[in-house]
This record gives C-alpha cells, sequence and structure tokens, in this order.
C-alpha cells in the first residue's frame, strides 16, 4: 500500500463534503497539474491518503481511501487529465497542521513541508506514522 496526500480549499471541496459521499466516494477532479496527475496514476486501489485543508486551516484533517484507478477527468475533455474516485475513511481527532509539520524534525523532508503548493503528493511510510500519531 502507497500513501499520498490530498489538499482541497475547503471553501470548495471540504472534509464534510467528501464525508458525506460515504462510500460511492468522489472523483478528485479538477487536477490540472503534471506532477499531481501522475501521482494518481501511480495510485492503486485500496492505497491511503491524506485529506488536508489547505487556505487558512493548513492542516491534515481525515485518511481517505482510494477507491478507483486513475481514469479521464470528467470536468474536462482534454485527454492529458486524470484522476481517481476517493472516500472518506475517519477524522483525525486533532487536526495536524503544517505548522506542526514543519516543527517535527522527523518530517523535514517531507514533500508537504518543502513543496507544499503540490495538490496531490506521496507520503513516505514514517510519515504516514507519524502524522497518524500526531492527529490520534
Amino acid at each position: 500500500m502507497a500513501y499520498w496526500l490530498f489538499k482541497s480549499e475547503p471553501s470548495t471541496w471540504s472534509w464534510q463534503d467528501q464525508w458525506a459521499k460515504g462510500d460511492a466516494g468522489e472523483e478528485w477532479d479538477g487536477v490540472r497539474n503534471y506532477q499531481a496527475r501522475n501521482n494518481m496514476r501511480l495510485m492503486q486501489i485500496g492505497d491511503r491518503g491524506f485529506f488536508y485543508h489547505s487556505q487558512k486551516q493548513k492542516a491534515v484533517v481525515g485518511i481517505v481511501e482510494v477507491i478507483s484507478a486513475a481514469h479521464p477527468d470528467s470536468t474536462t475533455d482534454d485527454p492529458r487529465w486524470d484522476c481517481v474516485d476517493i472516500k472518506a475513511i475517519r477524522a483525525l481527532s486533532m487536526p495536524v497542521t503544517l505548522d506542526m509539520c514543519k516543527a517535527d524534525p522527523r518530517l523535514h523532508d517531507m514533500v508537504l513541508v518543502k513543496n507544499s503548493r503540490l495538490s496531490v503528493q506521496p507520503v513516505r511510510d514514517e510519515e504516514w506514522e507519524i502524522i497518524c500519531a500526531m492527529g490520534a
């Protein structure tokens, strides 16, 4: 299993919106960055991800699961853009903020810390464990 991080502006698509979709999940559409798209193309069904609120909160707030392999993004006719479908698994008991991640030396190489603008990014196994523990 691989781990990922999905960033969303809560005013556009929030954790509550994702949670409301239940087991049906939702397409992670609208991504127009090649690196983020390529990350989604690497995802497998069953991979897990952090749901991250960008903008003001800047925090990991929940855990999601990839429920479909990469497929054409339904929000465009441009064949360059793919997406995956994800479903909410559980909320974190305590949000893990970007500042908390930056303050933890074990996370200094995390993509979120080094390139916080990338909307879909990989998370290493040890980073996954650390953030899950921080949010417990």
